[in-house]
């Protein structure tokens, strides 16, 4: 999102034609209503922890201020992504921030928009601020006196609140300030790692209770001295949801309360005020006009006007209509139609019924007539402000489409350069040859790159507004043209050589062999519908119900396939081998070598044993029941985390287990999961890993009972919780010893190509070190995910892929469809709030962002990157075929790369649409995330490829 930025104080006092008079002085700002504010910002402070029962229960002083004392009470809505940086944003400059300030959240820049902070300063106001960093890069230079604390490392509830606390005794006996501002973080963290409904919340919320009635009666008692009232505004950020994280647009995160306190709201005995729903966006206006400062230029928010109806008549009329005059133009500004828009007709409506105010006012009539149009015109400014800021908030946006298209071109060209290079991809070489080095095509490069350094320069030098594109230094943004020309060239390359030459054309496969089966129909048909899906809101609101059935089918297809081989296939059928790529210039399968299944170009028969000979006693009833097995622990995952939109609020096994009285229950399933994972992780590793393993585990649990999440033999009580960091660091030297010894495997087996059993012990081992890692970040009740997952595992490679005997591109598409749905088991789901950013700080006594960034990815996305790594090992060890991992590397390349462009063109033709905040910004960003993954994950096959070639 691009705005306009530094406003002036003449924006906001345009001459009016109904000005009459010496008397009306308009060319200067009203005076402010208070003399200091005092700004209380608690983090994740939903509005039920104030309005609710555990206000009552636990914040008795500021209730009894919004029951009874001097105060305006609001439910504030935030508009999603409700994340710290985006919201402090958007309360002090009143605009919508885009959805990359998610990712800006991390490193906050310099704020550059008009806001009320910047326009407090160079009115010569002195600002102090304590709490959250975040403000500190957002406002630099700003505050007069700061101490910033760290907001990400969400381990420390206590001494983050009490570094902002211990400097209130001294800055409220001082008088040298105008604004205080004071940022809490505990109640946020204790969110992220115990939940809303933890017993720890309310002794935040008292201690919040008490700081607020500190900071009043100080105000309280410094009004004597002061001419004007003091204001005390207490309010959140943004909420919670009911897991204790934010990021979303559930209810518990997007309503947040806003509490404004001070002795100039008069209150008669008995009122008792609701209330008022309002958006976050409305406090910069208001806290502008308080201050006696310009509105933000770029805000979309309006005046509370509970805040003035106490001024006389000509002073509410003033103050609204300076807000309706800043949001008209901003109006005019961002919105070429204008003068049609209903909120500008009222508007002006209201001007000139203004004019006639004044006209009666400074001919001193103060009669009925001129109350009861004081009355009509103050309703017409309220209702132009709501439908103003309602207009603005929908159409203000100005999105940067170069930058948009050009990074759109490069993903476009990439995919179909992946579709074009399908044949020589999946031929036996795997080798893909684009040459670029004729004349014609260096010629065609040239071309290209100058005619797009030519289109760069017109824009970026023609655009109005800034571009992030053309913000890059020319080195980059000459090497993105690089790029750009390359790959167009070799997509024009790879598309001559298969339409021109005839290659295809020139093979005429077997049509026995290349009939398509059931499980290529299913792949095929299930990806197109995923990525048809992702076009409509709720689809992709609810797609682990997509990848949960698409998992679910295969497991029929897989049973349909077994039992056809096993009872209808004759012996001596040749076709007992499903291969996806047979049709393609005579592509071998991955796995044929190992059974001994010789194909050559001329598609001769397949002597392979039947599956009859193939399964014999148990092995057999196994192979016939893995299908069922397999679909029974899908099903039982699907009930231990609810996840998605439209079912998150129900409960489940998870929360089942997470509370408190059942906390033996959960110690039980988790020491039985980590037993789960250790015998079905040893039988690949070296003695020494084995033993490392199973420290490890012992770890795991031992940490998880010195937090306090599961029971433990030697902690009879809650005394002793602690953070766990010696347990921690304790598990993460096994998994680096046992990373280590895997990596040393691999070393060594390109010293001695001779052992292909080192490498195969190595990859398990670096296999082995991930899983001990996700099974320490992951949370207690999520340890069956893990254990499942590794069953799953086991079951389909030794009684499914290897008496199927499928090809490289089937085993890797069914990796990767397994990888996406227990990316949903774990709870995982396309909003920000359900990412546990708790596992970043697993075993950290202090925020590391490196460490705590990895942490925070791997623990998301555990499930692909485990599904990936068994995929490496598979065809590592269960084939001789060089091109076995080169073909699982393009095809899951292509796999991922398919939605993931589809998904850019969608979210470009779809940036207007209503919820493209709240469901496909959020998804956008997942699927950049995912990419990063796919491309980390490609690249490692890619170095087991070169190891492969080497040995061989």
């Amino acid at each position: 999102m691009v705005l306009n930025f530094v406003t002036t104080c003449s924006c906001h006092t345009p001459a009016q034609k109904y000005t009459l008079g010496a008397s009306s002085n308009r060319t200067k700002l009203p005076p402010p209503l208070f003399s200091k504010v005092v700004i209380v910002l608690i983090d994740a402070l939903r509005d039920d922890f104030v309005f609710g029962s555990k206000g009552v229960k636990f914040m008795p002083y500021t209730t009894y201020l919004v029951e009874k004392g001097a105060s305006h009470s609001f439910v504030a809505e935030a508009k999603p992504p409700t994340v710290t940086m985006p919201r402090i944003k958007a309360l002090m400059t009143g605009s919508l921030p885009g959805f990359i300030d998610v990712v800006r959240n991390l490193n906050s820049p310099a704020l550059l928009e008009d806001n009320v902070i910047r326009q407090a300063k160079a009115a010569g106001k002195r600002i102090i601020f304590y709490g959250d960093e975040t403000w500190v890069k957002l406002f630099p230079k700003h505050f007069v006196e700061y101490d910033g604390t760290t907001s990400f490392f969400v381990s420390d509830y206590t001494e983050v609140d009490n570094n902002v606390t211990r400097h209130l005794d001294k800055v409220l006996k001082r008088g040298d300030w105008d604004m205080l501002i004071l940022h809490y973080l505990g109640l946020d963290h204790i969110g992220h790692i115990f939940g809303p409904n933890s017993p720890l919340i309310g002794r935040k919320l008292s201690e919040m209770d008490s700081v607020l009635m500190k900071i009043h009666t100080s105000l309280l008692s410094k009004e004597r001295d002061t001419v004007l009232p003091n204001l005390l505004v207490l309010c959140g950020d943004h909420g919670m949801s009911e897991t204790g994280s934010h990021g979303a647009s559930s209810i518990g995160e997007v309503n947040t309360p806003l509490i404004l306190i001070s002795s100039a709201f008069e209150r008669k005995p008995g009122d008792l005020r609701h209330p008022k729903h309002v958006q976050q966006t409305d406090l910069a206006a208001t806290l502008a006009i308080g201050l006696g400062l310009p509105i933000p230029k770029d805000s979309v928010g309006s005046l509370l006007f509970p805040v003035v109806e106490g001024k006389p008549m000509r002073e509410q009329l003033r103050f609204l209509q300076l807000n309706t005059v800043q949001l008209s133009k901003l109006l005019q500004e961002n919105v070429p139609s204008y003068e049609k828009d209903p909120g500008y007709e009222q508007f002006k409506m209201s001007e000139r019924l203004h004019g006639n105010w004044i006209k009666l006012y400074l001919q001193e009539n103060h009669s009925e007539v001129l109350f009861n149009l004081g009355t009509k015109v103050l309703r017409q400014y309220l209702d132009a402000l709501k439908t103003l800021s309602l207009s603005l908030s929908t159409q203000v946006a100005q999105y940067d489409l170069y930058s948009m298209l050009v990074g759109t071109v490069v993903v476009l060209e990439v995919l179909t350069l992946l579709l074009l290079s399908i044949p020589q991809a999946l031929c036996r070489k795997a080798e893909l040859e684009v040459p670029l080095s004729s004349p014609v095509f260096s010629l065609l490069f040239y071309l290209v790159f100058l005619v797009s350094l030519a289109i760069h320069v017109i824009v970026c030098t023609s655009a109005e507004s800034s571009c992030y594109f053309c913000s890059l230094s020319w080195l980059a943004a000459g090497g993105m043209m690089l790029l750009i020309s390359a790959l167009l060239c070799a997509i024009v390359s790879a598309a001559t050589r298969m339409f021109v030459s005839g290659d295809l054309l020139s093979k005429n496969p077997d049509p026995s062999n290349s009939r398509w089966s059931e499980l290529d129909l299913l792949i095929l048909l299930g990806t197109v519908g995923h990525v048809l899906s992702l076009g409509a809101s709720s689809f992709v609101e609810e797609e682990h119900q997509t990848w949960y059935f698409l998992v679910n089918t295969l497991c029929l297809v897989l049973s349909q396939e077994i039992y056809r081989n096993y009872f209808l296939q004759d012996d001596c059928e040749p076709q007992c081998c499903f291969h996806i790529g047979q049709g393609l210039d005579s592509a071998i399968p991955a796995l044929q070598d190992r059974t001994g299944c010789k194909a050559s170009r001329h598609n001769k028969e397949c002597e392979s044993p039947s599956p009859r000979e193939v399964l014999r006693g148990r092995d057999k009833w196994m192979v016939l029941a893995s299908p069922w097995l397999i679909l029974t622990c899908c099903r039982l995952l699907r009930s231990l985390n609810q996840t998605g939109v439209q079912w998150a609020h129900r409960p489940d096994l998870g929360h089942w287990l997470t509370s408190s009285d059942h906390k033996a229950e959960l110690s039980v399933l988790a020491a039985l999961s980590l037993l789960v994972i250790f015998v079905l992780i040893q039988r690949g590793c070296s003695p020494v890993s084995k033993v490392a393993l199973a420290l490890g585990l012992l770890g795991i649990y031992c940490y998880r009972a010195a937090i306090g999440n599961v029971l433990s033999l030697w902690q009879q009580d809650n005394k002793d919780i602690s953070k766990g960091i010696v347990e921690a660091r304790f598990v993460y030297v096994f998994v680096l010893g046992i990373l280590f010894t895997g990596t040393k495997d691999l070393l060594k087996s390109q010293v001695i190509p001779a052992d292909f059993k080192i490498k195969t012990v190595g990859l398990w081992e670096m296999y082995s070190g991930l899983v001990l890692l996700a099974a320490l970040l992951f949370r207690p009740h999520n340890l069956p995910v893990l254990a499942f997952s590794l069953l799953i595992q086991t079951i389909m490679t030794k009684f499914i892929w290897k008496p199927l005997r499928h090809d490289a591109a089937e085993i890797t598409i069914m990796h990767y469809w397994f990888g996406q749905a227990f990316f949903y088991f774990q709870g995982n789901s396309n909003n920000i709030a359900t990412v546990d950013i708790s596992a970043g700080f697993v075993g950290l006594n202090t925020y590391v962002e490196i460490p705590a960034m990895f942490l925070t990815a791997f623990g998301t996305y555990a499930g692909p990157v485990l599904w990936a790594s068994h995929l490496v090992h598979f065809l590592s060890s269960e084939t001789s075929s060089s091109s076995a991992l080169s073909h699982a590397c393009f095809c899951y390349a292509l796999i991922c790369s398919i939605p993931v462009s589809t998904y850019i063109i969608l979210v470009t033709s779809l940036r207007y649409h209503l919820f493209i905040w709240s469901v496909f910004s959020p998804k956008l960003l997942y699927e950049g995330m995912h990419l990063l993954i796919t491309a980390a994950i490609c690249a490692f096959f890619t170095a087991m490829d070169q190891t492969s070639l080497t040995k061989s």
